[in-house]
């Protein structure tokens, strides 16, 4: 077994097993990330999605996810109000649009939006679909068929659930739903027709195995967009106090991420603005995709700064998968 044998089984289209995986991720890591960047190229080229998010519907959330800053559980001050308006919501789309954003998702709090709410995001999508250009990505929670049906023909094209982490430590993450009740709206979202985007927290307690394991579930759902989330431990959460991963702790975890799912677009994402170059060598390490701009209750990095990064890095934006 070794990295260049991997990596051409990779290219020539064979998966690499989970022992393959966990023997990738202990290996020397500069010859480890060359390999996940040539197989990156390989796949999905030079492109690089680029997509950003706005926090439509903030805190009271009924959820006791440990590390989220709008749990009614946790006591952060994080800002609290109801679902914004379409104007607030469309006027930021074009925001984005303007700044050569091609996806743009509306991430809500909550279990769930009701079907009150659904409907009311159904006309705010209508809305942005008629003025603008834009892809709508939706983040409502745990939904279902019927409801996700409704928002792709309101135009959304990709729902947004995270796994969080794996099977095995998601218990540990959060007890007020399970990791089946995610599995469960992924694919209700896949049934109604809509892509999915599916990826989780890194350095939430976790193991190496269960990064491989989550990695390996998403495998298994044919999840092509992949956010790689790096914690950022806010006070008054119960992870508010647990150790930050280093970058060179990201670009492993995106190396060895790509050879698993060798034509996902890997996307940065929350954390992202606690490493030193902003994620510059995960994007040299198999990462192909972030999420730009501010996230949910965190500052995050420039759409005009992320761009300039990427064309310093030969990356052309454009849709991933």
């Amino acid at each position: 077994m070794n990295i260049e044998s991997l990596g051409k089984k990779v290219m020539e289209g064979g998966e690499i097993t989970r022992e393959e995986a966990r023997w990738l991720y202990g290996q020397r890591l500069e010859e480890l990330c060359e390999k996940a960047d040539e197989i990156r190229a390989y796949f999905c080229s030079n492109g690089f999605d680029i997509c950003t998010i706005i926090n439509g519907k903030s805190g009271r959330c009924s959820e006791n996810c440990r590390f989220c800053a709008q749990s009614v559980h946790n006591h952060t001050g994080a800002e609290e109000y109801p679902l914004l308006s379409t104007e607030e919501i469309l006027a930021q789309a074009r925001k984005n649009e303007e700044q050569g954003v091609l996806r743009y998702s509306i991430v809500t709090s909550g279990k769930r939006l009701s079907d009150r709410e659904v409907e009311k995001m159904c006309g705010t999508v209508r809305q942005i679909r008629r003025e603008t250009g834009i892809s709508v990505c939706i983040s409502f929670g745990l939904l279902n068929e019927e409801q996700y049906g409704k928002l792709k023909a309101a135009g959304v094209t990709r729902v947004h659930n995270n796994l969080e982490t794996s099977r095995r430590n998601f218990p540990n993450v959060c007890t007020s739903h399970t990791f089946e009740d995610k599995i469960k709206a992924i694919r209700a979202a896949q049934a109604a027709g809509l892509s999915v985007c599916s990826g989780g927290i890194m350095g939430l307690g976790e193991t190496v195995e269960d990064r491989i394991d989550m990695a390996f579930t998403l495998r298994e759902l044919g999840i092509k967009s992949v956010p790689v989330n790096m914690l950022n431990p806010i006070p008054g959460t119960p992870f508010g106090k647990n150790k930050k991963l280093t970058a060179k702790d990201m670009c492993r975890l995106t190396a060895v991420y790509r050879f698993i799912l060798p034509d996902a677009s890997i996307r940065l994402a929350g954390g992202r603005g606690l490493l030193p170059d902003k994620g510059k060598s995960c994007f040299q390490s198999g990462a192909n995709a972030a999420i730009s701009g501010d996230m949910l209750t965190t500052a995050g990095i420039s759409v005009e700064t992320d761009r300039k990064l990427l064309a310093e890095l030969g990356y052309e934006v454009r849709y991933g998968k």
